[in-house]
């Protein structure tokens, strides 16, 4: 190949380096505003309330240098014993949402709840490969162990808390005891249910019946920045 040909090659990928379009492929991945926790707080259920649970995002998301973002815990409450009732959708934004990757997992609230028809059964981008945790790592889902699918949400699928009167949030997260939580499936892959927010109830609120079930006591955690 003459050196002239190879300094007219050169060139052309020198302009492309600088152009806006190559500039613009190369800042495709996103900043990251949704992880899966890694780790539970190691109490069962009783995670410090929803105080606790977003200073445990914070936590992990400093850890994973993504501390300069204000977190939030997915997690509902249950309006019992004159406290009010806190809905998880209502506390995370409006998106779009990206997880460790740059994948997003949701374009804004409608997709990430199946607000229409076509949504519902399309449903969002969460799944074993994409529900990350804040260092990337994938978690543990049926057919590996130890199972870790069970997510505390407390939620019902469209993110809204429950107004029965039952306890569906190990008593608003401070329960390593009585009671019993609502939890997702981040691998979406049960004979039970494939709801990421809302599969099924625990089977208590302490380490062992969380983890009897499939869980270990994590939960989803959203930027809001």
């Amino acid at each position: 190949m003459s050196h002239l040909r190879l300094a007219l090659i050169g060139s052309m990928v020198s302009i492309l380096s600088t152009s806006p379009a190559f500039a613009q492929e190369g800042a495709e991945k996103e900043k990251m505003n949704f992880f899966l926790t890694s780790v539970g707080v190691g109490d069962g259920a009783n995670i410090g309330g929803i105080a606790g649970a977003d200073a445990h995002c914070q936590s992990l998301a400093a850890a994973a240098g993504a501390g300069g973002q204000t977190w939030r815990a997915y997690l509902s409450t249950d309006g019992r014993d004159g406290k009010p009732v806190i809905n998880a959708r209502e506390r995370i934004g409006t998106g779009p949402w990206f997880n460790h990757g740059g994948r997003r997992i949701a374009k804004n609230q409608s997709e990430l709840h199946g607000d229409t028809l076509e949504e519902a059964r399309n449903g969002n981008l969460i799944s074993k490969m994409t529900a990350l945790s804040e260092t990337g790592d994938e978690l543990n889902g049926v057919g590996q162990r130890p199972l870790v699918h069970d997510i505390l949400t407390g939620t019902q699928q469209t993110g809204m808390a429950y107004t029965d009167g039952e306890d569906h949030t190990c008593s608003n997260w401070t329960s390593n005891d009585e009671g019993t939580a609502m939890v997702g499936h981040h691998d979406r892959n049960s004979s039970s249910s494939i709801s990421w927010n809302s599969a099924h109830p625990s089977r208590g609120c302490s380490q062992e019946n969380l983890q009897v079930s499939g869980g270990a006591g994590l939960f989803y955690c959203f930027a809001l920045d």
